[in-house]
């Protein structure tokens, strides 16, 4: 597993606490941050999992 995949997984965990933490107390900036940075989460594992397939199919081809 790639560490963007790790780091992704965190950062979106993060962002919906924040999204879910400003909308209990009414802070419209805290949950805008929560959902930039779940998106920027969500992007990470993406780019993870690309990387761990271009991974696999170099071994699988013997590379």
């Amino acid at each position: 597993m790639d560490i963007n995949r790790v780091k992704g997984a965190i950062d979106k965990v993060a962002g919906i606490t924040k999204q879910k933490t400003g909308g209990l107390i009414g802070n419209r900036k805290l949950r805008v941050e929560g959902i930039a940075q779940e998106f920027k989460g969500k992007v990470e594992d993406a780019w993870g999992v690309a990387k761990d397939t271009v991974r696999q199919t170099d071994k699988k081809s013997g590379k």
